[in-house]
């Protein structure tokens, strides 16, 4: 009988009669696995060229498990078995399972009830254009670097619009024609993600113009394509971008409220949720949808006041009051590097940080921010200009984004927040006596608390002072200054009053954590 460890991966090959003119249009064989406890799951299979069909499963209990393929209610076209053993590993995402939402729905978890922190990095191009070699080299510094997860494009788009073999996802027709051998190159790059401890986050219809295959398909077009590559990726632990940088506002939602219920109201088994396009909030046009499971925003490259204060005041930071709740992550904020809309100038490191913290400290959790740089989003492998982005000339070969100090300073980041609990952090704008970013934006002093007032976390970009309301805290607390550039602390004192002044070491951007100890 053949094995497959729980969490993992089983794949079984279907050989279905017929060879219809266009498999993506044709009758999609579905397969039923029967767990040891009787219960069951039905998902699709995927087809693969000629009249090779493929149904991959990742199974959540130990024990024997048999599945049955039918290529339609009267026809059986397969069946066999298979044992689920124990996973012995260090892999966090085989040890926990794959990703749902906290029962508070505020930040994500395994399915084994594990906080999972999302520190994703933004290689849109990564599994599109890279070597598999590469992509080994790149995921296991990564995973090295304390990233939780990585965001990458499905099929081509604005950014890449045919695959180094020249060739695309699909052909274009009223019903699109599946290219499977596309697909089939990349597959390998997916499960890597997963070996490596990585949560995958593909983006499956990236929609940014009308170029791309998220605004030029039709909605028919679309789900189809869509609901094939959930087939193909869903049993990865993955968490699904259904759209990528566009526009879901107004109108434009309901298409691709449509697009969402069609692909994910039969399979809804990995978390959901949008990509928008810069400093759009799409929130209430999907807040009633039962597949949408948390608040992607894109606060984006800017370094203007209006960018600043939507991303410390605007919706990430007073929205999310609204119910029901849901996590919420920026999953594109400044790149390291990146051109400012604005000022034309590198985002340096500070940058980079500064909106990391805000993000994180802004929300109702502390649930996770995204990273990104040119060279790796771009994956090219000699300097280049980014096609289709006219404003971002000579740009670098991907491994000169291995390594950054915006990089070390998210794991830094990584682990401060790994020695707090992270997940029950709130923001607490209240506990400010004063917000300096009140006459300058790139002065906002972010600050969360827990619910019992046990930890305090502010970050100020500019040093200074942060001046607290600390009746509502535990105390006594001890007070530290982490540096966020260094990873270095500096004890603050003792808390013991009911409000109190603490001056930053330096004008330097600092993180101020405040822990109750014991009288």
């Amino acid at each position: 009988m053949e094995q497959v460890r729980k969490w993992m991966v089983f794949e079984a090959v279907l050989a279905c009669e017929g060879h219809p003119e266009n498999p993506l249009w044709g009758v999609t064989p579905q397969v039923t696995f029967s767990g040891p406890d009787g219960s069951e799951t039905t998902v699709d299979a995927f087809w693969d060229g000629g009249n090779t069909w493929r149904v991959r499963f990742s199974p959540g209990q130990t024990g024997k498990w048999t599945w049955r393929a039918r290529q339609d209610p009267a026809t059986q076209i397969a069946q066999g078995q298979f044992e689920c053993l124990p996973y012995q590993g260090p892999n966090p995402l085989y040890r926990h399972g794959p990703l749902q939402l906290s029962p508070n729905r505020l930040y994500l978890m395994h399915s084994d009830g594990t906080p999972f922190f999302w520190l994703a990095d933004t290689a849109w191009n990564g599994v599109l254009r890279s070597t598999l070699t590469d992509w080994q080299h790149y995921l296991h510094r990564r995973a090295e670097q304390a990233f939780t997860a990585v965001q990458f494009v499905s099929t081509e788009w604005r950014g890449c619009t045919k695959d180094p073999h020249g060739e695309t996802a699909f052909e274009d027709a009223e019903r699109i024609r599946l290219n499977p051998e596309f697909f089939r190159r990349m597959d390998a790059k997916v499960a890597a993600i997963n070996d490596n401890g990585l949560v995958a986050a593909p983006v499956i219809l990236w929609a940014v113009s009308r170029s791309d295959v998220g605004q030029r398909l039709s909605e028919d077009n679309a789900v189809r394509l869509a609901r094939y590559i959930v087939a193909r990726w869903g049993a990865y632990n993955v968490l699904w971008f259904l759209g990528g940088d566009g526009h879901y506002e107004g109108e434009k939602a309901q298409r691709w409220r449509n697009i969402g219920r069609r692909v994910f109201g039969e399979r809804h088994d990995r978390p959901v949720t949008m990509h928008p396009c810069g400093l759009s909030w799409v929130a209430e046009g999907f807040r009633d949808e039962a597949w949408y499971d948390l608040v992607g925003y894109q606060s984006g490259h800017g370094d203007g006041e209006r960018d600043l204060r939507w991303l410390t005041s605007g919706p990430p930071a007073t929205a999310w009051r609204e119910q029901p709740p849901r996590p919420i992550i920026n999953l594109e904020p400044n790149y390291e590097g990146h051109p400012a809309y604005q000022s034309k100038q590198p985002h340096p490191p500070l940058h980079v940080r500064r909106a990391a913290y805000w993000s994180l400290l802004s929300a109702p959790t502390a649930a996770g921010v995204s990273y990104g740089t040119n060279p790796i989003w771009l994956w090219a492998e000699k300097v280049e200009d980014a096609e289709g982005h006219a404003n971002l000339p000579n740009i670098g070969p991907w491994h000169t984004g291995l390594e950054a100090p915006g990089i070390q300073q998210m794991t830094l980041m990584r682990e401060l927040f790994g020695t707090l609990p992270w997940h029950q952090l709130a923001a607490a704008p209240n506990l400010l006596e004063a917000q300096p970013g009140a006459d300058d934006p790139q002065a906002h002093t972010a600050c969360a608390a827990t619910p019992d007032a046990r930890c305090v976390v502010a970050y100020t970009p500019v040093g200074g002072v942060i001046s607290l309301h600390t009746a509502e805290l535990a105390l006594p607390a001890a007070a530290t200054w982490l540096d966020p550039r260094s990873g270095q602390s500096r004890e603050a004192g003792r808390v013991q009053t009911p409000q109190q002044e603490f001056v930053a070491p330096s004008n330097e951007d600092w993180v101020l954590v405040l822990r109750a100890v014991a009288k």
